[in-house]
């Protein structure tokens, strides 16, 4: 995927363009913010300037949404989600202070990001629904750590080239055993990636999961060709 840069912000930050490799229409295109957040192309582009142009468009929407003051995690805004939270969980007041519920682990994830943004939380989320996707969560269950404990170390991570290579490995292994589940796998990260673009959303989770998957792929696939 050619990748290009685009507009320097005022504190260095940079919007990062990806074009969709394709030689005819229609194309598409991804924009991703410097917070992280991804969005594309969301109407049928002719060109690959109309598809630049309909992707940062939708990006530009969301962040100045996104990154108004009152979109900012605050004491309030804590304190209406997490009762959303409960009441669409049918959560009890013993699950608030308590890190080993859902509810408290929602809460423990908010309170460690008041003042952030809306899109700079979003970061934070995106990274813990890899590591649930890719079940890392799951073996850190299994060693006994806690989801207090398992937070705390998550909460300041990035997601990096480290973080996606890890994963990208942890697939080259499921694949060993598994014939074929990074092609499956990869199928469904592009149709979900595909619907939530066509609708206008937010597109980090998707595209990450995509392009983990993708990178498993290229280093298995050399491999496979020489045998």
């Amino acid at each position: 995927m050619k990748q290009s840069r685009g507009a320097e912000l005022k504190n260095g930050a940079l919007v990062v363009y990806e074009s969709q490799p394709s030689a005819t229409a229609p194309y598409v295109c991804y924009v991703t913010l410097p917070g992280g957040s991804c969005f594309g192309s969301f109407q049928n582009c002719p060109t690959k300037a109309e598809a630049r142009r309909s992707a940062a468009k939708i990006a530009l929407m969301n962040s100045v949404f996104n990154e108004h003051p009152s979109r900012k995690i605050t004491d309030d805004f804590i304190e209406r989600a997490v009762q959303e939270a409960m009441t669409s969980f049918k959560g009890t007041n013993d699950d608030l202070d308590n890190p080993a519920t859902g509810i408290g682990a929602f809460r423990f994830m908010l309170e460690s990001n008041k003042t952030r943004t809306m899109l700079e939380f979003q970061e934070l989320m995106t990274v813990f629904q890899l590591l649930h996707w890719n079940g890392s969560l799951k073996a850190m269950r299994d060693r006994n750590c806690s989801r207090q404990e398992v937070l705390a170390h998550y909460s300041n991570r990035t997601l990096d080239d480290d973080m996606r290579s890890q994963m990208a490995l942890d697939w080259i292994s499921r694949e060993q055993e598994q014939a074929a589940v990074i092609s499956t796998e990869l199928e469904n990260a592009e149709h979900e990636l595909e619907s939530a673009r066509m609708a206008g959303r937010e597109l980090r989770f998707p595209k990450e999961k995509r392009d983990i998957l993708l990178l498993a792929l290229s280093q298995i696939t050399p491999a496979e060709s020489l045998a």
